[in-house]
């Protein structure tokens, strides 16, 4: 009878440490539970699916063991996706997504270009999910593509080293950037700077802030050039790219360049389609780990 009960205890006390063990390991997953989340204004084209795509490769690279996700900020293109059938989070829904699912730290990185409107309302999100009870323990966001000096100075080279190999030296170059009313927008003539130190033949023109396309065709009209590229200085070649740069209306850049007699082109590739763009990204995703104390 004494070895009975003398079996008994020890197999609840084994019982028990067996509970502590897997309630400590069970925690100690939900506390390691990290991620990534990429946040982009977004896009109804199919065509940038190919864009996203490429740069979800380039970070599950950089950062193999981390799941991602994705949000739009855009009400206006996750309305039409979903029309469509096609599902994809706001930023706060796939941030409250991750907090039920048990994620503990979340890196968000802001695929913007500039620190504008967007950015700001991103940023706002991202503090109030931080650190909420029985929720994300700690979320940071990433910088956008432009916001420290040597990012302007990196995206100039690589945007000048990638140019397409048929321009010539009598050819001009317009990069279309949205532009914006947030004091911002001070990015757009900061990077024509940095563009014209490595190449004096590349311009870059906004279409809702400054500089704008007319400036840019003064210039233009200064030299006789043979021939005007027009690319995206955009993270996908979205609807500003195919209807306002590249569309065959008559207010669209390339048919008001063809009206004054030049011979355009509209190279139809998003700057994040450049594997050494995203690598900018990523180098501010980086960043938010070292802050988060991340692997």
């Amino acid at each position: 009878m004494k070895n009975r009960i003398a079996n008994t205890s020890k197999i609840a006390f084994l019982m028990i440490l067996l509970s502590i063990s897997f309630i400590g390991n069970a925690e100690k997953r939900k506390a390691d539970k990290t991620g990534i989340l990429l946040v982009s204004f977004g896009s109804s084209y199919p065509e940038t699916r190919a864009t996203f795509a490429h740069i979800e490769e380039e970070v599950k690279a950089a950062f193999p063991e981390q799941e991602i996700r994705w949000a739009f900020t855009s009400k206006f293109i996750r309305k039409k996706l979903r029309k469509r059938g096609e599902q994809i989070d706001s930023p706060a829904e796939a941030l409250a997504k991750m907090g039920e699912e048990g994620f503990q730290k979340v890196a968000v990185q802001s695929l913007h270009v500039i620190p504008g409107e967007e950015y700001e309302n991103l940023k706002k999100t991202v503090e109030a999910f931080s650190g909420m009870p029985k929720g994300i323990e700690e979320a940071k966001l990433g910088a956008p593509l432009l916001y420290h000096h040597e990012d302007m100075e990196a995206l100039a080279a690589v945007l000048v080293r990638n140019l397409p190999e048929e321009i010539g030296a009598k050819d001009a170059v317009v990069y279309m950037g949205h532009g914006t009313q947030h004091t911002a927008n001070v990015y757009y003539p900061g990077m024509q700077y940095y563009l014209s130190q490595k190449n004096p033949n590349v311009f870059l023109a906004t279409v809702e802030g400054y500089p704008e396309l007319s400036e840019v065709m003064e210039k233009l009209d200064q030299k006789k050039w043979k021939k005007v590229y027009l690319m995206p200085f955009m993270t996908i070649a979205g609807d500003h790219a195919r209807n306002d740069m590249a569309g065959e209306e008559s207010e669209s850049w390339k048919s008001q360049l063809e009206a004054k007699g030049y011979r355009v082109e509209a190279v139809l590739r998003g700057m994040a389609d450049e594997k050494e763009v995203v690598q900018i990204w990523i180098d501010h995703l980086k960043e938010v780990f070292q802050e988060m104390k991340l692997k």
